[in-house]
């Protein structure tokens, strides 16, 4: 018989182990890149974590640096009412009993009617008889105008009342404008269309008149008179009135007629009370 001659026989599973082998020895890619997308995750956290306290304390740093300039106009009982070193501010006639100011060009504690005007002597007023309800002084950024008569009470409170006029204020001046007052009691703001500069800031018995809302005296005049209670007809008066922007009393731009209520106050009496919301 003639013999035939076998084909070479192959090693099982040789090429499979020599496979297994080189997978083995290679680079665990799926691990290596799971570990970058992680130090990926941590840095961006970090980075983030990092810029934002860089941010409070630069932010911290700014307001401490801005406090330290308006020292020299915060109140105190030697120096009761700093706004009068403010350039070009509007105080009235004045009397100092050594505890507090009063203004006897602007009476307190006199209140009209709803339907009352009274005849301010500049506008926006700045103190004398008022509406026996106060608009809300809480920092609150009206939509509209409201009407003298209400936000006067405000300032009796203690409250600053910023106003001013939409058709000449700079771009971007009200939001330098809100950012002073959201947030912050004892301070309003409003839109007045008839005022003859672009801002007028409103305390009892002050006015400042600016035409930027960057202008230092802005912070200024906040400062010295925002509840100071040594020239606020009544201090701690509150500045809470949660449905007052639902029912705003309309402003009226009209000049007053013959029937006003006098700035003195004449003929009428001495408020007994004051009043809050509706049912309050």
């Amino acid at each position: 018989m003639t013999s035939r001659s076998r084909p070479p026989q192959s090693r099982p599973g040789r090429s499979g182990a020599a496979l297994a082998l080189r997978g083995r020895s290679g680079l665990p890619w799926l691990t290596i890149v799971a570990v970058l997308v992680i130090l990926g995750l941590v840095v961006a956290v970090f980075t983030y974590i990092y810029s934002k306290q860089r941010a409070r304390s630069a932010a911290a740093a700014a307001e401490a640096a801005a406090a330290e300039v308006l020292k020299p106009w915060q109140p105190s009982p030697t120096n009761m009412d700093p706004s009068i070193a403010i350039p070009g501010i509007y105080v009235g006639q004045t009397v100092n009993d050594g505890t507090t100011i009063t203004f006897p060009n602007y009476r307190a504690a006199l209140h009209v009617t709803s339907a009352q005007r009274v005849a301010y002597d500049r506008f926006p007023p700045v103190g004398g008889p008022h509406d026996a309800e106060w608009a809300a002084c809480n920092g609150v950024v009206y939509p509209s105008a409201v009407r003298d008569e209400n936000m006067v009470h405000t300032l009796e409170h203690g409250a600053v009342w910023i106003a001013y006029n939409p058709a000449t204020l700079a771009p971007g001046d009200l939001d330098t404008l809100k950012a002073l007052v959201v947030g912050k009691t004892y301070l309003s703001l409003s839109p007045y269309p008839t005022l003859d500069q672009p801002i007028a800031l409103q305390a009892w018995g002050h006015q400042l008149k600016l035409s930027s809302a960057a202008d230092p005296r802005v912070r200024q005049f906040i400062t010295a008179l925002q509840a100071n209670r040594y020239i606020t007809p009544e201090p701690n008066g509150s500045c809470d009135q949660p449905d007052f922007l639902t029912r705003l009393p309309p402003f009226d731009p009209a000049p007053r007629g013959s029937d006003a209520i006098p700035l003195s106050g004449a003929g009428l009496v001495g408020a007994t009370a004051e009043m809050g919301a509706p049912g309050r």
